[in-house]
């Protein structure tokens, strides 16, 4: 496939930046790319990973100028279940009443079509609670559609049930949804109305969780930027891009 050879190209210098059907090519040079299920690039205290690891997966290739900018051309088939999470990790390792500040801000381009999010993945240092922030995706806010959270609790239509709704937290409203993945507790916030650029306080998200008594005097571990995709097949199995045009995390 065309798609797939200009992508290897990719290893030489370029990559495309080709959005969807549209014509209007863009080649932006990369300081590093991989098409490896299990990439990773450090740079700046930060490592970006291409990460595919779910079942069913297609094709993805991984491109990063830097930590904060970076992106990913993904085929993933049109079925269920989630197919990667490339993203750009930060490591905290402060005990949550020690962290004066915890914040971040991020800039996306996202696609149209397909089934995913833009999200945060906050852990724990023993990777016993996953944070979850749903900044931009194609299901809805209420838990429908082709993306949902992880919960304890769907309706008889299979959506998923908020346990909070219109919670303002951190600078921002959210819809939230507690669950287990089976290895770990799940806490999802989708944001009600979806953006692609925002600034977030993740100290305040984090104390309101303890203050529910979910989790307790944690040590704060990953901070993650990305995109869990479930499928990105595109037109005519063209794939689809996603940018990650800034991302960075303050913690003191």
């Amino acid at each position: 496939m065309k798609k797939t050879i200009f992508f290897a190209m990719l290893c030489i210098a370029f990559i495309s930046c080709e959005a969807g059907d549209e014509n209007n090519d863009q080649e932006v040079k990369a300081s590093w790319s991989s098409s490896a299920q299990w990439a990773s690039w450090s740079n700046g205290g930060y490592t970006v990973y291409n990460n595919i690891w779910g079942s069913g997966a297609g094709s993805q290739s991984i491109w990063a100028n830097s930590y904060s900018q970076w992106g990913v051309w993904a085929n993933h088939p049109n079925t269920g279940g989630i197919k990667s999470y490339p993203n750009s990790t930060k490591y905290i390792g402060k005990v949550l009443s020690a962290v004066t500040t915890l914040t971040t801000t991020f800039s996306a381009t996202t696609p149209a079509g397909g089934a995913w999010e833009s999200a945060y993945d906050i852990w724990d240092s023993n990777n016993a609670n996953e944070i979850m922030l749903w900044m931009n995706y194609t299901g809805g806010a209420d838990g429908s559609g082709n993306v949902k959270p992880i919960s304890y609790t769907y309706s008889s239509a299979g959506n998923a049930v908020p346990v909070y709704t219109n919670q303002s937290i951190g600078g921002h409203t959210w819809n939230v949804f507690r669950g287990n993945n089976g290895a770990n507790n799940v806490y999802s916030f989708l944001r009600t109305t979806k953006t692609n650029n925002a600034t977030i306080d993740i100290k305040a998200i984090l104390n309101w969780i303890k203050n529910k008594g979910w989790i307790g005097n944690v040590t704060v571990g990953n901070v993650q930027f990305g995109f869990e995709i479930t499928s990105s097949y595109g037109t005519n199995g063209n794939g689809l891009n996603y940018t990650c045009n800034s991302y960075s995390v303050t913690s003191n």
